[in-house]
């Protein structure tokens, strides 16, 4: 059972750097109250350095990473292989968010996985009219349709001004990645 008393929906989402990072801080310093996070990272199959720090706080945030992203860059549609794994995996973290064993979920780029067609609108939809009353829920990635920020209790705009890869710089390790 958590420990909340109220959970909220957390939408971090438009096309500036951050909302990975905003979430995974999120499951830290709910880490530092004890409170246990499950994050699920779409499109993130990469061993991302953020992922090798949340393994210091194994016994309070657990991560599961799906899908590879090769397909975006190649411009072609999600595989339905791909679409598999993501609706198998969204399934599951509902069925993990039932159970009421975590305060904090974590859907990471699942709102960009809607715009890439890895996952339909109504499965995010379903999910969230699922969340149990005490479970915080964060939903993350670019392109957030109007009907999940109506069912959001708190919307964060990350919106890029400027940005150094625009220089021809690549990402760092440690720093972007």
């Amino acid at each position: 059972m958590s420990k909340l008393t109220k959970g909220f929906i957390h939408v971090y989402t438009g096309n500036g750097k951050g909302k990975s990072t905003a979430a995974i801080g999120q499951a830290v310093r709910s880490a530092g109250c004890g409170l246990k996070s499950y994050m699920l990272q779409f499109m993130k199959d990469f061993p991302y350095c953020e992922i090798n720090s949340l393994k210091r706080f194994e016994d309070l945030i657990t991560v599961k990473q799906i899908c590879n992203d090769d397909w975006v860059f190649k411009k072609v549609p999600a595989p339905e292989e791909e679409k598999l794994k993501a609706r198998s995996a969204l399934s599951e973290a509902k069925e993990i968010m039932l159970k009421e064993e975590y305060d904090l979920i974590i859907l990471d780029e699942v709102i960009v996985s809607i715009y890439f067609n890895l996952i339909n609108i109504e499965e995010v939809l379903d999910f969230i009219s699922s969340k149990p009353e005490r479970t915080e829920l964060i939903l993350t990635g670019r392109y957030c349709p109007e009907e999940i920020i109506q069912k959001a209790d708190l919307v964060t705009e990350m919106k890029e001004i400027k940005h150094y890869y625009q220089k021809g710089v690549i990402s760092r390790k440690g720093i972007d990645s």
